[in-house]
């Protein structure tokens, strides 16, 4: 049974459910707050998530990050060698999917030469009928990016764990490939 450890980077436009996805996935569901205010730079939380079809778990710390331009800077500083990263986009507005591609963009920058798995996840599917942004078109977005793709909803409480379960199994397959390399080795 191996424990690993990972620090895990949400990145988004503001108010597109990063620190209600956060909240959901920390409390197993238990916690959804209908009124939040504004993440005002980072907050921290921390959770062990087992890897499917295996006796192992990664232990993720998760940072939430604020959404707004304003705190980039004292982020970046934060944002430094991440092992997995979360890109949450709200399916009801456009330019929060448009702007992944500059939320990426950072976070890749922190990380240059370095594979960083990560995982494009488009929130708020209980609001189809305001749906903008189509499942596909995203979809082939995070491919040519290379990254996963999951859609949920926070708010109904549907899917919210499928982010992290990705990232676990992905971070453990990166683990698993280093180590194969690094008895290659020897």
């Amino acid at each position: 049974m191996v424990k690993l450890a990972a620090k895990c980077l949400l990145a988004g436009d503001p108010a597109v459910g990063k620190s209600a996805l956060a909240q959901m996935f920390h409390s197993d569901g238990a916690h959804f707050q209908k009124n939040y205010t504004l993440t005002m730079g980072i907050e921290l939380l921390v959770k062990a998530v087992s890897v499917p079809e295996t006796s192992d778990s990664v232990e993720f710390f998760i940072f939430d990050s604020a959404g707004k331009d304003l705190f980039s800077e004292m982020l970046e500083k934060l944002w430094e060698q991440p092992n997995v990263l979360c890109l949450v986009y709200d399916v009801t507005n456009e330019q929060s999917f448009d702007n992944c591609d500059k939320w990426l963009e950072k976070l890749r920058a922190q990380a240059v030469g370095v594979h960083i798995p990560g995982v494009l996840v488009g929130n708020k599917t209980d609001l189809a009928d305001r749906r903008v942004v189509e499942q596909k078109q995203a979809q082939e977005w995070a491919e040519k990016h290379g990254l996963e793709y999951c859609e949920m909803s926070v708010k109904e409480m549907k899917n919210f764990e499928a982010p992290f379960h990705i990232l676990a199994k992905l971070f453990h397959q990166l683990y698993k490939e280093k180590v194969e390399t690094f008895h290659s080795l020897a």
